[in-house]
């Protein structure tokens, strides 16, 4: 592959980069659509270039790898990390958007199907990235699509760059995944991030626990999906009951608009919190994460606290989201 020569952005300086066309790549012009299409090898040949965009990033800021490549953000429900860290990615790699955050302002609110909006889009961008709240919606774009589609959240289905940059964060912060046991704490059946991410954990010799309420448990077809793969899983009730064999603990807030019954979602809103008395009885080199927004879950006591990764996790998001277009547009 031979390297690509980009020009700096800030300073006008030209540099070639460990990158070119790579159009023979496992992401080369494919849809992002589920955690499932993933195997381990994939996934470190993703967290090799998310490495390098970082190394590039924090050498020059932003380069034009992807010059001329324009990219859509379609998203039907609010977003402020993932619209956010797709939007930098690709300026980040000298390409343009077409940002669409507000349906509402589009010809969605007229009553345009997503396969038309669709259509219509890939006109225009190389690739789409898109948010929508019903699940299986990104299948469904995809199967009109002749670009690739990237799903950013379908309803309470998967999120799979989430996940992806989740598990990137793991490897971040503990230099391996192996070997890890993960405790994910809050919201887990309608939670589409701890879906998606106990799907790509089983890839590795890892143990899972669920601490949540019970009418928030982990679905029972994932479980059992999890255990046909051999993978050790324990639901708790009390986060105390786990908390002093977990390595990586997985904060998710209950989500208000996932309840048709509000009076269920006050009764469970508040059910657990991370305060700093929380992690006093926690190992010394626990990775503290959350997929963001909190509302409450975990005290704002707690940043302070060199184990809390949430903020960092943002950061990674933004690498491994660069990879994943460079891939995807075949300059990876």
């Amino acid at each position: 592959m031979t390297p690509t020569a980009v020009t700096n952005a800030r300073n006008g300086r030209t540099m070639h980069l460990p990158f070119g066309e790579k159009r023979d790549g496992p992401l080369f012009n494919q849809h992002i659509l589920s955690v499932k299409q993933f195997s381990r090898q994939d996934l470190e040949l993703i967290f090799g270039v998310a490495n390098e965009m970082r190394m590039m990033v924090e050498r020059v800021g932003s380069f034009d790898l992807l010059k001329g490549k324009v990219l859509a953000v379609l998203f039907y429900e609010p977003s402020t990390r993932t619209s956010s860290s797709f939007i930098a990615a690709i300026q980040r790699l000298g390409g343009s958007i077409i940002p669409i955050n507000e349906v509402k302002y589009s010809s969605v609110a007229k009553g345009e199907s997503l396969p038309d909006t669709i259509r219509t889009l890939e006109a225009y961008a190389d690739v789409i990235v898109l948010r929508h709240p019903e699940t299986g919606a990104a299948a469904l774009a995809a199967q009109y699509a002749r670009k690739p589609i990237i799903n950013a959240g379908d309803g309470i289905g998967e999120h799979p760059t989430q996940a992806l940059l989740d598990l990137f964060t793991i490897l971040e912060e503990r230099g391996k995944i192996d070997g890890a046991t993960v405790t994910m704490l809050g919201d887990l059946k309608y939670g589409r991030t701890v879906h998606s991410l106990a799907r790509l954990l089983s890839l590795y010799n890892i143990k899972l626990n669920y601490v949540s309420p019970p009418i928030l448990q982990m679905p029972r077809e994932l479980l059992d999906e999890l255990n046909a793969r051999g993978i050790p899983q324990r639901e708790a009730n009390a986060l105390e009951e786990v908390l002093g064999e977990t390595d990586v603990l997985y904060v998710t807030r209950v989500q208000k608009e996932r309840f048709a019954n509000l009076d269920e979602y006050e009764s469970v809103k508040n059910s657990y919190v991370i305060a700093p008395e929380t992690l006093a009885r926690a190992k010394p080199d626990l990775v503290l994460m959350h997929p963001l927004p909190r509302v409450g879950e975990i005290s704002e006591a707690v940043d302070r606290d060199p184990r809390a990764a949430y903020f960092r996790q943002v950061e990674y998001g933004m690498y491994v989201r660069m990879a994943l277009l460079a891939m995807v547009l075949g300059k990876a």
